[in-house]
Parts: C-alpha cells; sequence; structure tokens
C-alpha cells in the first residue's frame, strides 16, 4: 500500500485514491473539504471545537481540517444533556449531526492552502465514557496518534493488503478513531461510512468487496450466529475485537467458521494500544510499549502513545512469563470491601459465568445501610428454560449455591436483577454509573419496545417480555406467566398516541386469551383506534400465534 504519515494527509497527491463511497469520496475531494473548513474555522475564530459525527470520512474531514487551522479538537462520547453540561465551557462550538449544532458544509470557507500537520501542536481530546467511574478528558498530540497507527501497519499491514474496512464500533472514541479512521487514511484502505452495529449489516456490507476486514466489538462477534453465510464471509483478512474481553467461546466459533483467531486488542483511551493476542490467553505488548509492574501487581506502561516520559499507572493485576507477554488476572479497582473482607467482583463474575445458567454477569456495590453485593444477570438458553419452567426463585437460588462454593456467604449477591441483554454502549462498555442504576431501580412492569410504526389509526409495535418483570414472581412463583391485566395495560399504554384526547377505562368488549405469554417472548402488538364509537383493538401474537385480543372502551375524560 501507499503509506502516507498522519502529518501528510493533506499534501496533494499524484494519483486518485479512494477514501469511502455512499457517496463515493477521494482522497483529493477529502483534503478539499478539511482546507475549506480550515478557513472557515479561521474566519470565525475558533480555536476549540467539540466533534462528534457518525460519518468516518465527514469527522476525517472536520480533524483535518480543524489541525490544520490549528483548532483544538474535543470528541465527546455522546451528545447527552450531562455530556454537553461537563464539556460547553471547554469548548467554542459544537459540529455534529444533532439539529441546532454546527454541519461541516454550514462551517466551509475560503480554503486554506496546504501545509503539514505540526505533530506537537495538533491536539486530540478524547473523552471516557465512565465504565469505571466519572467520565474525564484525556489529552493527546497528534505525534501520540501518529506513533500508533504506524505501529499498527508494521504488524498488520501486510494481512490486511487493500481490505476494506468495516466496522460496528463508533469513531469517537481511540479504538474506532484509529482502526476506522487514522489508519485507513494513512494505508490507503478504503472505509465504510458509518458504524454497523448488528451482524446483518456487517455481512451486507462485506459482500460489496473481494477483501475485507472488521473492526468490531466482543458484543458484536458474540451476536453473530448460524444465520449468515459464514463461507461468504471466509474471505475476511481480519477481525478486530476490543473494548472488553472476547470470550473464549466466540472466539472459537469464530476460528472455527472464519479460519482464523480474532486480533484482540488491550487499550484505554489514556494509554492507547498496549497489547494483542490471537487465540491464545497470553498477551504480546505492541512494538513501541514498555510494561511494568507496581508493588499490588498493576500494569505500568510507557510507549511513544502516551506524552514522553509518561508512565500511566493501570488497576489491571497481570502475571508475567518468558518473552515479555503477560497474561491478565483482573482488575484490582474491582476489588471492594464488605464487613472488612476484599472482594474480587471479577472472580464473581466468572465464577458465575462458569455455570451453564449464565451468559454474562456483573456486579456492583450496594449501600442501602448495610452494603451488599447486587448482580446483572443475563441468562443462557439453559438459564432461560430453567426461569420459564421452575421460576424466578429456583434460578437465583441454584445460582447463589454454585457461587457459595466461590466465596464466603457475606460475597453472595442479596439483589439479582435479570436481563435480555447487557445494555452496552458503543464501546462494548457498561459504564458503572448505568450498572448501579440497574441495580437500584425497581422491576418495572413495562414492556420492551424494539420497534414502532404508525399507520393512521394503527400503531404496530414489537416488544420484548423482560425476564424481571414485578408481576412473575406472583404469577406463578414457578411458572411465571404474563396476567391478562398486564397486557391490557400495556395495550392502553402504547395507544395513548392514537387517541384524539384524554380517555379513560370504561370496560372491555370480546376479550379473549388464547396463548400463555412467558419471560422473555417477543410479541407483535397491532393496536388501532375507533375514534367514532371510543374503542382501542388490541392483538398480540408470538411467533405469528394468537395471545390475546379484545377491544378496550375508553370514554372522553370531560374538561
Amino acid at each position: 500500500m501507499n503509506w502516507i504519515n498522519l502529518e501528510h494527509l493533506l499534501r496533494p497527491l499524484e494519483a486518485p485514491r479512494q477514501v469511502t463511497q455512499a457517496p463515493a469520496l477521494d482522497h483529493a475531494a477529502l483534503c478539499r473539504q478539511a482546507l475549506q473548513l480550515a478557513g472557515g474555522l479561521r474566519q470565525r475564530g475558533v480555536k476549540r471545537l467539540a466533534v462528534h459525527l457518525e460519518d468516518a470520512a465527514q469527522l476525517a474531514a472536520a480533524l483535518l481540517g480543524a489541525w490544520r487551522a490549528g483548532v483544538e479538537v474535543l470528541l465527546p462520547a455522546d451528545l447527552q444533556p450531562a455530556t454537553r453540561e461537563r464539556w460547553n465551557a471547554q469548548v467554542d462550538l459544537w459540529l455534529s449531526d444533532q439539529p441546532g449544532d454546527a454541519t461541516l458544509e454550514a462551517l466551509l470557507g475560503n480554503a486554506l492552502e496546504p501545509a503539514d500537520l505540526d505533530l506537537a501542536q495538533c491536539r486530540i481530546s478524547l473523552c471516557t465514557s465512565g465504565s469505571s467511574g466519572e467520565p474525564k478528558r484525556i489529552d493527546k498530540q497528534l505525534r501520540q496518534l501518529a506513533n500508533e497507527v504506524t505501529a499498527l501497519e508494521r504488524l498488520w499491514g501486510s494481512t490486511l493488503g487493500d481490505a476494506w474496512i468495516i466496522g460496528s464500533v463508533a469513531t469517537q472514541h481511540i479504538y474506532g478513531l484509529l482502526f476506522r479512521v487514522l489508519w485507513p487514511l494513512c494505508a490507503g484502505r478504503g472505509f465504510e461510512r458509518r458504524p454497523l452495529p448488528f451482524p446483518e449489516d456487517l455481512q451486507r456490507a462485506s459482500r460489496e468487496h473481494p477483501a475485507f476486514a472488521w473492526v468490531a466489538s466482543p458484543a458484536l462477534l458474540k451476536r453473530m450466529g448460524d444465520n449468515l453465510d459464514w463461507p461468504a464471509l471466509c474471505p475476511v483478512r481480519l477481525v478486530f475485537s476490543s473494548g472488553g474481553e472476547l470470550p473464549a467461546e466466540a472466539g472459537e466459533r469464530l476460528h472455527q467458521r472464519l479460519g482464523q483467531w480474532p486480533a484482540e486488542i488491550l487499550g484505554s483511551s489514556e494509554t492507547g494500544g498496549i497489547a494483542w493476542r490471537q487465540g491464545e490467553e497470553l498477551w504480546s505488548p505492541f512494538a513501541d510499549v514498555q510494561l511494568s509492574q507496581d508493588e499490588q501487581g498493576a500494569l505500568r506502561i510507557a510507549s511513544s502513545y502516551l506524552p514522553a516520559g509518561h508512565v500511566e499507572q493501570s488497576a489491571d493485576a497481570v502475571e508475567f512469563v518468558e518473552g515479555g507477554r503477560f497474561r491478565l488476572l483482573g482488575r484490582l479497582d474491582r476489588i471492594v470491601k464488605l464487613e472488612e473482607k476484599r472482594i474480587s467482583l471479577p472472580m464473581l463474575e466468572q465464577a458465575l459465568c462458569s455455570h451453564p445458567w449464565v451468559a454474562e454477569a456483573r456486579l456492583g456495590m450496594i449501600e442501602e445501610g448495610r452494603a451488599f453485593l447486587g448482580a446483572l444477570l443475563v441468562p443462557s438458553p439453559a438459564g432461560l428454560h430453567t426461569l420459564r419452567n421452575l421460576g424466578r426463585r429456583a434460578l437465583v437460588d441454584g445460582l447463589r449455591t454454585h457461587l457459595a462454593s466461590h466465596c464466603e456467604a457475606l460475597a453472595l449477591p442479596r439483589r439479582w436483577r435479570l436481563l435480555r441483554r447487557l445494555p452496552l454502549n458503543s464501546q462494548g462498555k457498561l459504564p458503572q454509573a448505568n450498572l448501579q442504576a440497574l441495580l437500584l431501580a425497581q422491576r418495572s412492569l413495562a414492556p420492551e419496545v424494539l420497534e414502532q410504526r404508525r399507520e393512521g389509526d394503527e400503531l404496530h409495535l414489537r416488544l420484548a417480555v423482560p425476564l424481571d418483570l414485578a408481576c412473575f414472581p406472583g404469577h406463578f412463583p414457578q411458572t411465571p406467566v404474563l396476567p391478562g391485566v398486564v397486557q391490557i395495560d400495556w395495550a392502553i399504554d402504547l395507544g395513548g398516541e392514537l387517541l384524539d384526547c384524554e380517555r379513560r377505562f370504561s370496560g372491555m368488549e370480546v376479550l379473549k386469551f388464547q396463548q400463555l405469554v412467558r419471560p422473555g417472548d417477543e410479541l407483535a402488538l397491532t393496536l388501532r383506534w375507533d375514534s367514532a364509537r371510543g374503542k382501542l383493538y388490541f392483538t398480540f401474537t408470538c411467533a405469528g400465534l394468537p395471545c390475546s385480543s379484545g377491544r378496550i372502551l375508553l370514554e372522553a375524560v370531560c374538561a
């Protein structure tokens, strides 16, 4: 491949060079857009720019343009109100896809001349997701990013060749930024504009290219099932995974289907890449990384991806073996104290996941008077079968008994929340604040709305029945069934947007219950509002079979 150093990306090229497609964009057009943005930012006097763009090509133009104009860039993790409030005072302008913010097109001005970027003066700030505490800002020089993409090309460039880069992860974070934007730009590899978070989308994009590579998360790779056309996906040059540990069974399945092990990347926003592995337990440090340990056995990192002379202290306990490779032993910052006893949450999570009823587990500490542990649990198919046929108590008691052989009684979780899947963010992580909120929340009676569309007076929804509805233990303890009255409540609540005015329940007609609804079922709900008669028609089906139906009479509430 025709490599261009990161600082030289704005130089004119002699030959055309594709960047992306749909719509097509070549390197020359990208540079024109970046230099026009640089002029526009300089005309407006912008010095600090927050950028949140889903389109990776637009992000590339925004970064190159801002750096050419001498503007510092902040990449916020998201655009939530709390995130904006946190960083508002530190930026002059927000450039994003969100209404009300500046757009790339609106900021274009008279183009600046092409020039090399200053590796020491060009700056970017990344924001952590808060997966282990309060979100924070990490400032980096362009030199650190340039060093890292060069090292990645030395390690994997010959294997990738002319592969088209297809990613499932967001480019707002270090992994997506490097692997989906900056590295492909320097190497001359084309890349997908948008993240593709579903296996079917990844497959569709892959089929459009004779050679391709995936930049994925463990969350996506775990969901890649037998329904995909695996022979058509075998030409994948490399499968990258980062953002969390890829379960061994998921890596083994990919190896069986693709004939290669995924390349797992260990790193963080603070450190950049630390190490990698393919089909092994042991991690190999990247070439420019020097590793050591503190007195507690936690990993210390020095590298050219960090500020000169800086040594980053991590909370990852490690064990080194010959050749500088190492194995991870868990995070020391996830060791909590209960009644002066030190409890390793990762160890307990691993113990839970060794049970055939458990697919995933996360633990957290709850302080409500006396401190205790709580567990978020995603049951395996066997665990779901136990829940549906023996009830919640049998499931929880069985897991407590299993866990009792791994820990003292005080470390057994006292609160359990059962989930269909963990609500991971775009980095494949579960932020600490979200974990705590789930553990502290009361069990709900509401459905999980997966899809909905409106067609005139009709509303069509796809719902998931949560595993942990508050009504299940009492209806019935050993065979949880969704009560009919809850189904009616769901129809009334979800049908509210069809109503012409405020109304209240006044009766039912032709009510039928034909099939049991169980935890984990997916339901199709069709609602139709007859305004003239004041009747809301509802029909629940599961796997095409009718579950319940009827007409709900709703009378207008007089003002």
